[in-house]
Order: C-alpha cells, then sequence, then structure tokens
C-alpha cells in the first residue's frame, strides 16, 4: 500500500511538472511576442529636424506609423531606419540627425510598437511587410533604390527583406541575430538542459498563437544575398553574443560586396566613434538617386 501510494505520488508530481513547463513555454511565448510597449516623446523637432508624419498600410492591413525627413538637397539618396526590440523610431531619431544632411530618411515604428498598428510583433516574420510598405512609399516619393539600416531586430529584419527585394540597394545591419531559434537557446543558456525542450516549445506556441516563423531566419536569407550589406558587431555585445555575427559573416562568405566591422568592445547598442562615418560612407558608395 505504502509503495502503491508513492508511485500515485511520483506520477502526481510528473504530472504537475509537465503541466508547469507548458504554461511556462506558453506564458514565454507571449512575453515574447508582446514586450512592454515603448512611445517616446521625442520627434525630429527635438533635434530641429523638418519633417512629415506619414502613415502607411501593410499589404496584411496593418497601420504603420513613421517620419519622413527630407534632405536640404532632394536629389541626395534615401534611407530607412530601423528600431530594435523592443523600441519605436524615436529611439534612432540621434542616427537619423547625423545622417539627414547627406540622405532622405524615413523612420518606421514596427507593427505593435510606437504608434504603429498590430497587436503582437511576429519578430521579423512579418515585420517585412512593414518594411515592404515603407519601401512602396519611398518609391511612390522618386526612390527606386533605398538603402536600409537596422538595428538589432531591425537588422534582422533588413537581411530578411533585402533577399527578396531587389529595391534595397544596400544593407547596414548593426547587432543583429543570425538565427532567432539560437538566439532564444542563448537567452536560456543558464538551463542546458531544459532549453532544449523549452525553446522547441516557445517556437510552437508562437507560431501557433502569434504567426512567428522561427525557422526563416537571417543566416539562412544571407545565404543568396548578393546585395552589398556591412554588419557591424560588437565582440562585446551582451544581448545578441557575438556567435550570431560570425554565422552572418560565413553565410556571405560568396557575397563579394559583404563587408565586416567587428569592434573589440561595446555593449549592445553601444556605438564606436567612428560608427556614422562608416555607415556614411558605406551608404555613399551603393545608394545614389535614381
Amino acid at each position: 500500500m505504502a509503495m502503491h501510494t508513492k508511485n500515485k505520488r511520483i506520477i502526481l508530481y510528473i504530472f504537475i511538472f509537465i503541466i508547469s513547463f507548458i504554461v511556462i513555454s506558453f506564458w514565454s511565448a507571449w512575453l515574447v511576442t508582446h514586450p512592454s510597449r515603448i512611445e517616446s516623446e521625442l520627434t525630429p523637432e527635438n533635434y530641429n529636424l523638418l519633417f512629415e508624419e506619414i502613415t502607411l498600410t501593410t499589404k496584411d492591413g496593418i497601420s504603420i506609423d513613421g517620419w519622413f525627413i527630407p534632405a536640404p538637397a532632394p536629389q541626395k539618396p534615401a534611407l530607412l531606419i530601423l528600431h530594435g526590440y523592443p523600441a519605436e523610431k524615436g529611439d534612432l531619431l540621434f542616427r537619423a540627425s547625423q545622417l539627414h544632411q547627406d540622405f532622405n530618411i524615413l523612420l518606421i515604428d514596427f507593427r505593435y510598437f510606437g504608434k504603429s498598428g498590430g497587436s503582437f510583433t511576429t519578430l521579423g516574420t512579418n515585420e517585412r511587410l512593414d518594411l515592404e510598405a515603407a519601401i512602396d512609399f519611398l518609391e511612390s516619393r522618386g526612390f527606386k533604390k533605398v538603402g536600409v539600416f537596422g538595428f538589432s531586430f531591425g537588422g534582422a529584419t533588413a537581411i530578411l527583406q533585402a533577399a527578396k527585394d531587389d529595391r534595397i540597394a544596400a544593407v547596414v545591419s548593426y547587432a543583429s541575430f543570425a538565427d532567432l531559434t539560437l538566439l532564444g537557446k542563448d537567452i536560456y543558456k543558464h538551463l542546458p538542459i531544459i532549453r532544449e525542450a523549452l525553446v522547441p516549445l516557445i517556437k510552437f506556441w508562437a507560431n501557433t498563437f502569434w504567426d512567428v516563423d522561427a525557422v526563416y531566419s537571417p543566416k539562412v536569407a544571407a545565404q543568396n544575398l548578393s546585395t552589398p550589406i556591412l554588419i557591424i558587431h560588437s565582440k562585446q555585445d551582451d544581448q545578441i553574443p557575438f556567435h550570431h555575427a560570425e554565422l552572418l559573416m560565413n553565410a556571405l562568405r560568396n557575397n563579394e560586396r559583404a563587408e565586416f566591422y567587428f569592434p573589440e568592445t561595446g555593449l549592445h547598442g553601444e556605438l564606436p566613434a567612428d560608427f556614422d562615418e562608416r555607415v556614411k560612407y558605406f551608404f555613399e558608395r551603393y545608394v545614389t538617386k535614381q
């Protein structure tokens, strides 16, 4: 009788553990696709920039909020600037202020973030449609080719879209992840055994309920990318480990116009002193007003 009771207790504990594991994985997927929304009070006016507020609509019906900042000379080429996760377009206004003398600038809020519509983020899967809508807008203003600068999540999205949209003349990706599944395992690196089951389950929930395709990764897209691209990644990045940059570099080994800059120091979002000049010089070589 005692042994029977003990076995029943063990079965009960296992059942509780399994249910708890499933609940935790679902909650983790919810948090990843529904991070805290950030809306900055900054506008281009804070940097004395003239701008136009725009609203775009994606092919799947999401409203995308943006700022178009014209260059002093309208014949200058156009750049799209894409924020990270979780953030919004105001987070990169300083970068825009450093580049606007030489480029027409468009900043957008990805779906769910900032002032854009959408009830969740898909971590790059459908954000490519946001980027496509932004490129459509620039094309309507006469820019047949554009450059795209993306920070982190924005950089990953830029790589994904550049692989299928030849209107993107060049990409600068700063601190991007190479593979979403790998990033998930990096996040749970302190749970080396549990993560092997937890990450796939999080992927399952995110795909089933929030349309996140964790299989489609920037490193896969980069393998067939011939677009000029500059990968910038600090070796000390504390959020997107440096091995993601190494994977992207390997994936781009056949791209003769791929360039790489790997500063020795700097945490995620900390920029080297020559960052703006490098970015400006790269885009000036490949992006011209058509």
